[in-house]
């Protein structure tokens, strides 16, 4: 690939997602470019960097960043955080939400669902202790393609079978042909939308939990702050965010900070008082 077409993929897919791309992935957005190619019609990512430069279409465009955004997902991913949700953050915010008996929980770029299937799943294992709780599970990506899949909550056989336990898989799917289909009881739990990370996001709401998980290790720096900052503008004083393993948010905002003794969790940046509750739960 010729180095000015990859600067011109990559300085559009930066400005339309927040990807920031090196020349060492230069490999990868030739391998998921090629398809985009063939879709228009054309022999190779040279005449698509030709066609973007001329006419800058739109749905070209949108066509080559759903490429370069679509990342893999698995139900329970990296365990831990599931496990620290139902046993340490679940407990602490429904005692302090006891009046109202609702939850927000965002899976920020959710890809095909899972993350937030495996939260409903998680709810719906606490049975009698969560009766009359109404919990709102919001998953959003910025590719049109995965919220639909998600919306679908139709799986192959290869997808439930990374992570998903075959108890879960018994209880909660029904297998539709060749793929399983999740119960229309757990679909009802999360809704889906497209939404890019980039854009203002005070539209969405307020969220008590936000999974934020393997996305920011995609951004530049000025990226990651921006996006941080507005996450914690949706959150309560108690509320909580999930990282991923590799993922802080120490010299990028101050709106966040670690939960004590808590790897991936954070908490507002606010007194000692605001995340007393959590803390002691931690203990």
């Amino acid at each position: 690939m010729r180095v000015e077409d990859f600067d011109l993929f990559s300085t559009l897919v930066k400005q339309r997602s927040g990807l920031v791309l090196t020349k060492d992935k230069a490999y990868l957005l030739e391998s998921r470019l090629m398809p985009v190619a063939r879709k228009w019609q054309m022999k190779g990512l040279d005449e698509l960097a030709q066609a973007m430069r001329g006419r800058r279409d739109e749905a070209m465009a949108r066509d080559i960043t759903e490429a370069m955004t679509t990342n893999e997902s698995s139900f329970f991913r990296d365990q831990k955080p599931f496990d620290l949700f139902r046993q340490l953050v679940l407990p602490s915010l429904t005692e302090a939400r006891a009046a109202k008996r609702s939850l927000r929980v965002w899976s920020a770029a959710c890809s095909s669902g899972q993350e937030a299937y495996s939260l409903a799943m998680l709810l719906a294992e606490e049975g009698p202790k969560l009766a009359g709780w109404k919990f709102d599970i919001v998953g959003t990506d910025i590719s049109a393609e995965m919220v639909e899949r998600a919306r679908a909550g139709l799986y192959t056989q290869f997808e439930v079978q990374r992570g998903l336990p075959i108890t879960l898989l018994v209880k909660h799917f029904k297998q539709s042909g060749d793929k399983w289909q999740l119960s229309p009881q757990l679909r009802q739990m999360a809704s889906f939308r497209e939404f890019n990370l980039l854009g203002d996001l005070s539209g969405l709401g307020q969220f008590d939990v936000v999974f934020c998980r393997n996305v920011l290790i995609y951004f530049d720096q000025p990226t990651k702050a921006r996006v941080l900052d507005q996450i914690a503008r949706l959150m309560p004083a108690d509320g909580v965010l999930f990282l991923g393993g590799a993922e802080t948010v120490l010299g990028i905002t101050d709106r966040f900070k670690p939960m004590d003794g808590q790897r991936g969790l954070y908490v507002i940046n606010k007194p000692a008082s605001a995340a007393a509750g959590l803390k002691k739960a931690a203990g």
